[in-house]
């Protein structure tokens, strides 16, 4: 009689490496692909619950480290930009004459502008390039404050994300009224001291709005909002810094009050920092008629 050879359906050690090699492949299978997640998640919740748990954190932690990776690999490849803001009047050829003039009766009350001292100013980067990457330069979008103090409005100047919300204390002993008609934000918070809860305003649209108080004609503030977190107010020093930008090329814009913005093209290398210097000037930059 013919000796029969026993096979994996027959023999205990064949059918011990069949189950083995099917679990092996259901491992694998788990891993083919993460469009799978959604489906065996569905699965589990029905027939497996103590897998579903361990199969949830799994989920979580696989798309954390690619967040953390992309994150890692985008902030290695920033650049700053760093300089210097500065205003400067317009020269006259017949400086002398004016002068004279201005010293006259009739003109020397009239306030002049110091550019000399200004140093207010806003840099930012306007829009972005197909050459740009993942923003690194992450800013929590919370509350500012502009404080009313001494009849002024201080900070004179402030840039904010679009989405911010600004509170507006009136430190003074005097009634104060905030309001704006410009066409990013429209708003007025009437007559009030203190600092009520519900004086506030969120600035959602991208633009310049100019701040008034409706008593006191010398209360004016700008509040810039911006469309992207790539911008720096200058401080005393008219020194500006912009960090964590992600490599490529920019069009860079410097803004000062009652002058015309200056921009520029730059490109942000992928570490190290970029100098960009800006001279403000009247009749410097304007729109052609």
């Amino acid at each position: 009689m013919k000796a029969e050879i026993p096979t994996n359906e027959t023999s205990p050690a064949g059918g011990a490496k069949k189950a083995d090699a099917a679990q092996a492949g259901f491992k694998l299978a788990r891993w083919q692909s993460l469009a799978d997640f959604r489906a065996r998640a569905a699965h589990q919740q029905t027939h497996r619950p103590s897998a579903r748990i361990r199969y949830a954190l799994l989920r979580d932690a696989v798309f954390g480290f690619a967040l953390l990776g992309s994150w890692l690999l985008s902030s290695a490849s920033a650049g700053t930009i760093t300089g210097i803001v500065q205003a400067e009047g317009k020269k006259n050829p017949a400086a002398g004459a004016a002068d004279d003039a201005y010293a006259s009766r009739k003109y020397k009350f009239l306030e002049k502008v110091d550019y000399a001292a200004m140093s207010d100013f806003v840099v930012y980067i306007d829009g972005v390039t197909a050459t740009n990457g993942m923003s690194t330069n992450v800013m929590q979008v919370t509350t500012a404050r502009v404080a009313q103090h001494g009849a002024e409005f201080t900070p004179s100047v402030l840039p904010v994300l679009a989405g911010t919300t600004v509170e507006w204390p009136n430190h003074d002993q005097i009634f104060h009224n905030v309001f704006s008609v410009s066409d990013a934000a429209q708003f007025d918070l009437g007559l009030y001291e203190g600092n009520p809860p519900d004086k506030r305003v969120t600035f959602q649209q991208p633009g310049k709005v100019d701040v008034y108080c409706s008593i006191h004609q010398n209360m004016h503030c700008v509040v810039l909002v911006m469309a992207n977190p790539y911008f720096a107010a200058t401080g005393k020093d008219k020194h500006y810094t912009i960090t964590n930008v992600p490599a490529g090329k920019y069009k860079l814009k410097a803004w000062g009050e009652r002058l015309p913005i200056d921009q520029r093209e730059i490109i942000v290398p992928e570490t190290g920092e970029v100098k960009a210097d800006f001279t403000l000037t009247p009749g410097k930059n304007l729109p052609k008629i």
